[in-house]
């Protein structure tokens, strides 16, 4: 059953590298703090609306010391429509403050050491080793590969950190990077939560879940 899905697993990378050979991350960064924090504020938010907020907000706070100094209400208000603003920008302050105390201003390249950063799940980390770093620490998994890898018949599990073990078997270690950003995009454009376009996708004859009617 294994070798079977590695198979299969294998002939969806291979899809998905002809329709996106250059899938990355679509959050805009100049750097890897910038990376880190809009990750963060892309919790329950779409990539877009966080591109639009973050340009402003590293203009105002550009590094971990000036964001680590921000007044909280003023970086609530520079955050607000990315949603949970309160949540998040507590976050970004205490692991900007962080970056600073243990860590030099320097975003650490290790999984351990980023999740001990307030706001930073192993999705988090993941994304930032693999795109600021070009670390395959693991797979990144939200809920577009969740769904994904769910309907492709990749998994049985729920939760993200049980996803991601059944992935990390399936899928070569050099591949985990350009994988998670495939099938993020995948998710994101083509295999929608409500509207998947089965009959346009590269993967449905692949799919035991194909011209499914999602609600």
């Amino acid at each position: 059953m294994a070798a079977a899905l590695k198979t299969k697993l294998s002939e969806i990378i291979a899809r998905l590298k002809k329709e996106r050979p250059e899938a990355h991350c679509e959050l805009t960064h100049k750097n890897p703090f910038e990376l880190l924090i809009s990750v963060i504020l892309s919790a329950q938010c779409t990539d877009e609306r966080v591109n639009q907020v973050t340009p402003g907000l590293f203009k105002k706070f550009p590094t971990p010391k000036a964001m680590a100094k921000a007044s909280p209400p003023i970086l609530e208000k520079e955050i607000y429509s990315t949603g949970f603003y309160k949540n998040k920008a507590k976050n970004i302050k205490a692991a900007s403050e962080i970056l600073v105390k243990k860590f030099n201003g320097q975003v650490p390249q290790s999984m351990e050491e980023l999740l001990t950063l307030p706001g930073a799940a192993r999705k988090t980390a993941n994304v930032v080793l693999g795109e600021a770093f070009r670390i395959a620490s693991g797979v990144v998994v939200d809920t577009h590969v969740s769904r994904v890898s769910q309907r492709l018949g990749l998994t049985k599990e729920t939760t993200p950190e049980k996803i991601e073990q059944d992935l990390m078997k399936l899928i070569p270690r050099q591949e985990w990077i350009y994988a998670s950003h495939a099938l993020v995009l995948h998710g994101r454009y083509v295999c929608k939560a409500k509207k998947p376009d089965c009959q346009n996708c590269i993967l449905n004859d692949l799919c035991p879940s194909k011209n499914i009617s999602a609600p």
